[in-house]
């Protein structure tokens, strides 16, 4: 990567922007439920609100429709100060929505409704937003389902690895997204990753992607197709972290969980946190000790969202860190 021009301090993170509804009646399938709590959800988005709220500037990239779901979404960011200057209103598609219910069993029924999301288009990107960017991350549940959305993503991702721009990308695999179509998700997902700074996997995703078992030599598989410093998560266990060079088990911190919902995309957003306040990236993957400290950071604001309900009230301030000796 050749960081030959000086970037602000923006994380710019594109990708869906949608309201989940959970059902919130007690062990029943979605034809059975009731009562429904609305939420914003998407993993990019989560992400972008996970650095405002830590007091970084983050800007979202995405579509949604113009309607009252499309305008609380959007309000729902504003209220954490992310910048929504590039999020679209689509007038002719409407806001997507996902239906998700859970059973005893830990069994989910789940109904997505694709809408505005997936017809962003490069002529609705402002390139010079981008280019501008000391970040790009990538948070992919729906991105690389369909076109156009797939071929804005990958084209904006290849396009930022070849003029210096660091890339993060995070492949948010779910199995109720690509039944029948999992081969095709791991050939994407290995695009992706060729034009990838940062690459944060669960450890189920990189089994996925790299075909083996074997978390070491997954992590090199990743580092073959292109990724300097990849992060597996691994639950309470922690983070394992590595940069090609050396790989090390950063634990996590003891907690009584309560909702483990968007610790993952918190976790992506305090590492770009910590990433963005960087003087140079250029060279950030051979500092194995700062990424170790960023990866730390990111840890504890992930188990921080974990004692609390909801992917983005949970979200901590970096104040409330402070309060807790975390930060």
């Amino acid at each position: 990567m050749q960081n030959t021009v000086k970037k602000n301090a923006s994380v710019v993170c594109i990708g869906e922007l949608l309201i989940d509804f959970f059902c919130t009646d007690i062990d029943v399938d979605l034809t059975r439920g009731k009562q429904f709590l609305k939420n914003a959800g998407g993993a990019p988005a989560n992400v972008s609100a996970a650095i405002a709220k830590l007091g970084g500037d983050a800007l979202f990239s995405g579509k949604v429709g113009d309607d009252s779901f499309g305008y609380f979404l959007k309000q729902t960011l504003e209220n954490l100060n992310v910048d929504t200057s590039m999020l679209v209103m689509d007038k002719e598609a409407i806001t997507t929505l996902a239906f998700v219910s859970l059973t005893n069993d830990g069994e989910r029924d789940f109904m997505f409704h694709r809408g505005a999301d997936a017809l962003l288009t490069i002529d609705d990107i402002n390139q010079d937003k981008i280019d501008s960017a000391k970040i790009l991350h990538f948070g992919s549940a729906t991105a690389l389902l369909e076109n156009p959305f797939q071929e804005t993503y990958l084209t904006l991702m290849k396009k930022a690895n070849e003029d210096g721009i660091f890339t993060s990308f995070d492949p948010n695999y779910r199995m109720d997204l690509w039944r029948g179509r999992i081969d095709e998700f791991v050939d994407l997902a290995k695009v992706a990753i060729s034009s990838s700074d940062f690459v944060k996997v669960s450890e189920e995703e990189l089994h996925l992607i790299t075909d083996t078992i074997d978390n070491l030599a997954g992590i090199n598989v990743l580092h073959g197709l292109g990724a300097k410093i990849v992060a597996v998560t691994l639950g309470k266990k922690g983070t394992l972290l590595s940069n090609g060079k050396r790989a090390e088990l950063i634990k996590s911190v003891p907690i009584v969980a309560v909702d483990s919902t968007g610790a993952g995309d918190a976790f992506v957003g305090a590492t770009l946190y910590k990433l963005a306040g960087k003087e140079n990236l250029e060279d950030i993957h051979m500092n194995f000790e700062q990424l170790y400290e960023i990866i730390s950071f990111a840890n504890k604001v992930g188990a921080h969202v974990c004692t609390k309900i909801g992917a983005i009230a949970a979200l901590p301030s970096i104040e409330e860190l402070h309060e807790l000796s975390i930060s």
